[in-house]
């Protein structure tokens, strides 16, 4: 008997008919000779009017209390998911992120996994029991409520699927799977098969809206399998696992877009050893995350450096760095936003010349001007105007042919 993962998110579970749609599809897993486990997120605008609440009661509230509330939007779905599983004949659980044995670091709000100890699960798939577990939360060791962040309930089904040894991972969404480019943005995307786990990162972390990185991150480290569908049909997903030597004959596997995107230079920074670590470290110690770095000459003995971000993280960023540009002597800050950020990415880009320059044709022929160019070994990206990104996105997707692949 084989034992498998499942996570449904919030659209998923968003009303009770589609909370019964999901007890029906965990039986249907069941009847097929698995041992299931389920992890949820809260019901679809949960979390955001939890969130309205707690800033109708307090403009600053404290992240303790914050998770303590966040939390209890997965344990209504959780509750519900197994009395509905129930109330169809079988026999299901809930278990909060604790009772689950997720134990996590002490950050309010991002917390880290730092250990799990499934005992209760265990206990109830040997009695037959379907375990309904609440994502995106766990407990410190001392016994506090937090909350993993965006994309926590996939992090929790990975690590869970991890701990408990289980065959696969299956990541039901609103989605049929990953796409070459998002579909609303590149009508003729079509539905990737398998994928690595490198290449979900770098997509991920380009603006693919269907997982976040860490969860990715985490089933790489782990070696965990999963599958990303739909749950609202039976139509197989994409798998993502570790890659495998016929992956790299495909150059291209998609085309990624990330929109609120912001850029900001220091101008003329004394060209010193420490000046740049001095910047990053000062930005590191905010929680502020930057993207694509370029350095370029200034005017004699100095250097421009430019970083993009987001456009919502661009106040706070300039803020800590105006310190920070007086003490290294910089002659000042410029900020721009309006721009985006478009990724190519493949496996097969290790070993296939040419990829960048069939990019940068596409979008010149487009009449579209690129402002950063940043590559990794299985990805280029560039910056562009945002308000030329979907035309960028339609070139480039057309250029490498992935609307013709299935």
């Amino acid at each position: 008997m084989s034992l498998i993962v499942q996570k449904y998110g919030g659209t998923s579970v968003g009303t009770p008919e589609r909370i019964l749609n999901v007890a029906r599809r965990v039986i249907e897993t069941q009847d097929a000779g698995h041992k299931v486990v389920v992890v949820v997120s809260a019901m679809s605008g949960v979390t955001d009017g939890l969130i309205k609440l707690a800033n109708a009661v307090s403009p600053a509230p404290s992240e303790r209390e914050l998770d303590v509330l966040l939390a209890t939007g997965e344990q209504t779905t959780i509750a519900l998911t197994a009395m509905a599983i129930n109330a169809l004949g079988r026999k299901a659980v809930s278990l909060t992120g604790a009772q689950a044995g997720i134990i996590t670091d002490g950050v309010h709000t991002k917390a880290k996994i730092a250990n799990i100890t499934p005992k209760q699960v265990h206990e109830h798939l040997d009695d037959g029991t379907i375990v309904i577990v609440a994502g995106f939360q766990g407990e410190t060791s001392d016994g506090r409520i937090t909350t993993l962040g965006r994309g926590g309930s996939d992090l929790t089904a990975i690590a869970i699927a991890a701990a408990i040894k289980a065959h696969v991972c299956q990541i039901f969404t609103d989605v049929d799977g990953v796409y070459t480019c998002d579909p609303r943005v590149v009508p003729t995307a079509t539905k990737i098969e398998e994928i690595s786990y490198d290449e979900m990162l770098e997509m991920a972390s380009s603006g693919s809206k269907v997982m976040q990185s860490r969860s990715v991150e985490f089933a790489k480290k782990f070696g965990v399998v999963f599958e990303v569908r739909s749950s609202f049909n039976h139509n197989p997903g994409t798998t993502v696992k570790e890659e495998t030597r016929n992956m790299e004959n495909v150059v291209v596997r998609g085309v990624s877009i990330e929109k609120n995107q912001a850029k900001l230079t220091l101008r003329q920074i004394p060209d010193r050893p420490g000046n740049a670590a001095r910047i990053f470290t000062a930005l590191a110690g905010a929680n502020l995350s930057v993207d694509m770095i370029v350095q370029s000459d200034g005017i004699g003995d100095t250097n421009d450096i430019s970083f993009t971000l987001s456009k919502d993280d661009l106040p706070k960023a300039s803020k800590v760095l105006e310190s920070v540009a007086q003490e290294i002597g910089a002659q000042g800050i410029e900020t721009q936003d309006g721009i985006a950020k478009l990724s190519i990415v493949g496996i097969g880009m290790r070993s296939h010349s040419g990829v960048a320059a069939k990019m940068f044709a596409a979008l010149s022929h487009g009449g579209i001007n690129i402002q950063m160019i940043s590559t990794s070994e299985i990805k280029t990206a560039v910056i562009l105007e945002e308000g030329k990104i979907v035309e960028a996105a339609n070139l480039v997707h057309e250029a490498f042919g992935l609307s013709a692949r299935a």
